[in-house]
């Protein structure tokens, strides 16, 4: 039995930022949320105690965010994992500080993009990388598949995470695996899509992804965690055989450079 808003399509998002210090971008992602052209969604912001002047900000705002939480947390997926405690529509994205959606359109144009009487498990769709003006830099790297399961993150994250909306019955089931301290967004993904039913591709351009560069201790750590992960969902031969091929297909980009 589906509730009136979810069979006429119009359905609720729960939109959640995890901040820390983060007093330089928030503005900017706060207003990129707060004046989309749909309305139906909730925004929830989740903040690490920030010493800065994050607040500050966030307060300017309190009157079109509704729900803030300000306390220590036990890193970035503790928090998002609050997020989803404290979320109550239909999907949930995670929008991080720095990042926006594309368009002030952009969810209207993911509703519009949604066909029959029935919501997907998964929508996703495409990220720009873009500077601190937020100028258009690029493409990521890897694009997402015209089709996506479980096994497309076989060769990598296709999707960046805030342009994966997941419905919200598996997400409530799924919580982020917090032994996992930098790519349990990867982890979480791939969960999500072995159990979803229905995976629908918007074709859209949904996330401004700021590009601030992880740094060499934390991607390195990044990497030895996705490893561990592709190694559990997909084995250890197959993971350990596509790393050969990413190494070889990494060195052959150093010397063309």
């Amino acid at each position: 039995m589906h509730n009136i808003h979810t069979t006429h399509l119009h359905p609720k998002f729960s939109i959640v930022t995890v901040t820390y210090n983060a007093e330089s971008v928030i503005d900017d992602t706060i207003q990129s949320i707060v004046t989309q052209t749909y309305h139906n969604f909730e925004y929830i912001i989740i903040d690490g105690g920030s010493t800065d002047k994050t607040m500050n900000i966030i307060n300017q705002y309190k009157n079109l965010i509704t729900k803030v939480i300000s306390e220590p947390d036990n890193g970035l997926y503790d928090a998002m994992n609050k997020g989803i405690n404290l979320a109550t529509g239909d999907y949930i994205c995670f929008m991080n500080a720095g990042d926006e959606f594309h368009e002030d359109d952009t969810l209207q144009l993911i509703v519009h993009s949604l066909k029959g009487t029935d919501l997907p498990d998964v929508i996703y769709g495409d990220t720009d990388i873009v500077n601190s003006e937020r100028h258009f830099l690029h493409k990521r790297r890897l694009s997402p598949p015209d089709k996506l399961t479980w096994k497309s993150f076989k060769n990598g994250m296709l999707v960046c995470h805030q342009a994966f909306f997941a419905r919200m019955e598996l997400v409530k089931k799924t919580p982020y695996d917090l032994k996992y301290r930098f790519s349990s967004d990867f982890d979480w993904c791939i969960r999500i899509l072995q159990q979803a039913g229905v995976i629908h591709n918007t074709h859209l351009t949904l996330i401004d992804y700021l590009n601030e560069g992880l740094t060499t201790k934390n991607h390195q750590a990044s990497l030895k965690e996705r490893f561990h992960i592709m190694c559990k969902h997909y084995g250890f031969i197959s993971t350990a055989l596509r790393h050969v091929g990413f190494v070889f297909r990494a060195l052959r980009h150093n010397e063309k450079a």
